[in-house]
């Protein structure tokens, strides 16, 4: 730590002298060192993926879910701490809900982001609690269009035409950069974020290890069973 530091990253609601906040900028770091998750907007819709990352045989996969339906129509994925993105995606049931019932319509996904962005920022303002560590990819098809978002720590939040959060975001960001085109396929999308996976995994990817969930214009969120994925990773 450095010695400059000790006073102001006791408590949430100090800033440094320079204007930081080192409980954010930390919880930043748990999100840095999550699983490799990514998003891709395609023709047709958008495509979530993760990297499950599973480091003992006897763990099921099936227990450990990186990806999360918040709607018919909208979905999200997670790197960082996943007991943190649960809390984020029951606020987001509950606000999408609400809004259908109140609204007799489905929610905007600018609108849910900016909800959940606005539930983020709160933790960051006041004392006795700490920040989500946790980032989320939130993808949905509305009215608007398709579109795909990344949530901060801080409560920040920007859209990407494809995106990564987690341990391997350099990569895949560097080969997004090189290879995504608009328009894409949705095989095309998929294979292109497997192989963002694959770059950015020491082990071999499998349709156990890998989470995807696809949400496409005029249908329902979906998840991709592991043979589907298995065939989509054979084509690799």
């Amino acid at each position: 730590m450095q010695a400059g530091q000790m006073a102001y990253d006791r408590a949430i609601t100090v800033f440094s002298p320079d204007g930081r906040l080192f409980q954010v900028e930390y919880a930043r770091v748990a999100v840095g060192r999550g699983t490799t998750t990514v998003g891709l907007k395609f023709k047709d819709g958008v495509i979530l993926m993760a990297d499950k990352k599973v480091r003992s045989r006897l763990v099921e996969y099936n227990s450990v879910e990186k990806i999360f339906q918040i709607d018919d129509h909208l979905g999200c994925a997670t790197s960082g701490l996943v007991a943190d993105a649960r809390t984020l995606v029951d606020y987001a049931r509950v606000v999408a809900q609400i809004n259908k019932v109140t609204y007799e319509e489905k929610i905007t996904t600018d609108l849910l982001v900016k909800k959940i962005c606005d539930y983020k920022q709160n933790y960051t303002q006041y004392g006795g609690v700490r920040p989500f560590g946790t980032a989320l990819l939130v993808g949905g098809v509305d009215s608007q269009g398709i579109h795909l978002y990344e949530t901060d720590p801080s409560g920040a939040l920007s859209s990407y035409k494809a995106g990564c959060i987690g341990s391997g975001r350099s990569q895949v960001i560097e080969l997004f950069e090189d290879k995504f085109k608009d328009n894409m396929t949705m095989d095309d999308a998929l294979l292109l974020g497997l192989k963002g996976l694959k770059m950015s995994s020491d082990d071999p990817i499998s349709g156990d290890s890998v989470e995807i969930g696809i949400i496409k214009k005029g249908k329902k969120f979906e998840k991709l069973g592991p043979a589907a994925i298995d065939k989509y990773i054979a084509k690799l």
